[in-house]
């Protein structure tokens, strides 16, 4: 069965996949100075060449910091992109570099509200988002305490295989985002599993809760999992920091969660994630379409005449 996964990840159409995973695990030989240099200089190259993304990038800062001047909001973007570009690569370290290396690199803040929420023994729903340390935060996160993490399967399968090669390395196991008897079954052992739901699913799952002021299909997972398994929910953030360190962030738990009414309940959520991203908004990956999903059709936000 190797020989043939193997001989089926060699067809032409994996190529350019093969060929960007070895582009990254040359760059993740490099010193790790420079390794953030190259992810900050591809991150604005793919800023200029990737137009769609950057306008989607454009619009949703543009709706979410309106207090912020043009200059700002333009200045933000090209910040997103930078910090993206360098998530790329920090992705990479996460996937192949040596994990103690990372020890005296990050630091821990709030990890009292952690150890209270599982000294309750119920485990812990760990509320994460898309910022650009997205898998480096699951590295870093594992020096202190194992966790599961929900997950999409990638579209590309052997896309999906170094993937989860490489999470494997850190975290104790991969829970499909649609199995929830594994999570409740890892609940109720008292572990800690690692949940982002600040991506638009469709509107087929979705309830509209403020997200930064604006309407955004918010899936209510979150409370039908917390209400099942009556886990506590805590936000956890991470971050890159100006000297190259990394600081992770656990808040207080949302109490009360859930609350009556799936908005609502999304609605604390939205607030949580907020919090997060607003340690720093250029670390967020604002190039997905958050506000995909919208009543006068899919994608309308994103559309030129909403973009004024």
């Amino acid at each position: 069965m190797k020989t043939e996964a193997h001989t089926y990840f060699l067809a032409p159409r994996y190529w350019p996949t093969w060929l960007g995973i070895g582009a990254l695990r040359l760059i993740n030989l490099l010193p790790f100075s420079l390794q953030i240099k190259i992810g900050a200089t591809l991150g604005s190259i793919i800023k200029h060449l990737a137009s769609k993304r950057r306008h989607i990038a454009e619009v949703n800062i543009h709706l979410c910091f309106p207090h912020l001047t043009k200059g700002e909001q333009t200045k933000l973007v090209a910040d997103t992109f930078k910090n993206n570009g360098i998530g790329i690569i920090e992705t990479a370290m996460a996937w192949w570099s040596d994990r103690e290396s990372f020890r005296s690199k990050v630091s821990i803040e709030g990890k009292e509200h952690l150890d209270e929420a599982l000294s309750e023994g119920r485990g812990v729903i760990l509320l994460g988002a898309h910022y650009s340390t997205l898998d480096l935060g699951g590295l870093l996160f594992s020096l202190f305490y194992p966790l599961h993490t929900m997950y999409r399967p990638h579209n590309n399968p052997l896309m999906d295989k170094v993937i989860t090669r490489g999470r494997l390395r850190s975290i104790e196991s991969m829970i499909d985002r649609s199995d929830f008897r594994s999570v409740i079954r890892a609940l109720k052992r008292n572990e800690i599993v690692w949940y982002a739901p600040d991506q638009d699913f469709g509107p087929t799952h979705s309830v509209y809760a403020p997200f930064f002021g604006i309407n955004a299909a918010t899936t209510p997972a979150t409370a039908k999992l917390a209400k099942l398994s009556k886990s506590p929910v805590i936000l956890l953030s991470h971050h890159r920091k100006p000297n190259g360190s990394y600081v992770l962030r656990l808040h207080p738990r949302i109490d009360p969660f859930p609350i009556d009414g799936d908005i609502e309940s999304a609605t604390l959520v939205n607030q949580e994630i907020e919090k997060g991203i607003n340690y720093d908004p250029s670390q967020y990956m604002w190039v997905h379409r958050r506000f995909k999903t919208h009543p006068e059709g899919k994608s309308f936000i994103y559309t030129d005449r909403n973009t004024n």
